[in-house]
Parts: C-alpha cells; sequence; structure tokens
C-alpha cells in the first residue's frame, strides 16, 4: 500500500506539468500534419520512457519519490542518472517538446522553455545545496563528475573518484 501510494504521488507532478497545464495554455487539440505528430511522438514516447524509468528509480532505489513533500532517503546514481543528474527533468522537457511538436504550439513550447528555466533556478537554489547537505561528500563527488543536463558519454561510478 505504501508503494501505491508514492507511485500515485509521483504522477501528480509530471501529469500536472505534461497534461494539465499544457490543456490550460493550448485550446486547439487538433494535430497539425501527419509529420508533426510522427516527430512529436519520436520526443514523446523516449521521454516518458525516461519519466517511468526514473520516477521507478526513485520509489526502488531512493525509497522516495520526486515530491518534495516525500522526498528520497537515498541518493539515486545509478541507470540514467550515471550520466546526467537530473534525466527526470530532461524526460519531462522531452515529452513537452514533443507535444509542442504534435500540437505545433508556441504556448507549449515557451511552457517548455520556461519548464527547464525554473528547474535550472531551483536546482541551483534549493535542491542541490540541499542534497549537499543530506548525503555530503558522496553527492558532491557525484556533483563533480556529472552535469546537471549535458549528459556523459561513459556512465560514473562512484569508484571512479578514487584516483581522481
Amino acid at each position: 500500500m505504501k508503494n501505491l501510494l508514492k507511485q500515485i504521488f509521483s504522477l501528480i507532478l509530471p501529469g500536472t506539468v505534461l497534461v494539465v497545464v499544457p490543456m490550460l495554455i493550448e485550446k486547439k487539440r487538433e494535430i497539425y500534419e501527419d509529420a508533426h505528430l510522427l516527430l512529436g511522438l519520436l520526443l514523446i514516447l523516449p521521454g516518458l520512457t525516461i519519466i517511468i524509468v526514473t520516477i521507478s528509480s526513485f520509489i526502488k532505489i531512493g525509497k522516495g519519490t520526486l515530491a518534495p513533500w516525500s522526498p528520497t532517503k537515498k541518493l539515486v546514481i545509478t541507470g540514467l542518472y550515471r550520466y546526467v543528474r537530473n534525466p527526470m527533468i530532461l524526460g519531462v522537457f522531452t515529452v513537452l517538446l514533443g507535444e509542442a511538436l504534435t500540437l505545433w504550439s508556441k504556448n507549449i513550447l515557451l511552457w517548455a522553455i520556461s519548464f527547464f528555466f525554473i528547474n535550472t533556478l531551483y536546482f541551483i537554489i534549493y535542491e542541490e545545496p540541499d542534497l549537499e547537505k543530506k548525503f555530503g561528500e558522496q553527492y558532491l563527488q557525484y556533483k563533480k563528475h556529472v552535469s546537471r543536463w549535458l549528459p556523459r558519454l561513459s556512465p560514473f561510478y562512484p569508484d571512479q573518484t578514487k584516483n581522481v
């Protein structure tokens, strides 16, 4: 039951960002062209996959959720997090770009860009300092070797830092 509640709460934030806000800012519902649908889906499907994988990692490995009211208890630096510090946000951003393309929507594109910048500020001002306090040297080493937004070409393993 506890995991089910975590899963439900983990869907509230992405559901709001990916469904509720775009529906509120974009009144048209028709797809612009078949080509836009195809290109949009080429972004939406991998983005959704990334979101599902990262939320699952937060629940299973981190023993928490992406929600600030139920944060992870363990630092998640496995899976996609070995390549980039914020794959979940990149997944959400990718889905929003796919939605903007599918609906040929300037409003959703502006929302995607705003979402990205809001999260960047949030990470710099609050989340990263909080993670430094909570996880100490483990997070500092991770932060030093794994970029906030640009994925590494090879996975990061914590024991790599011993030789650095």
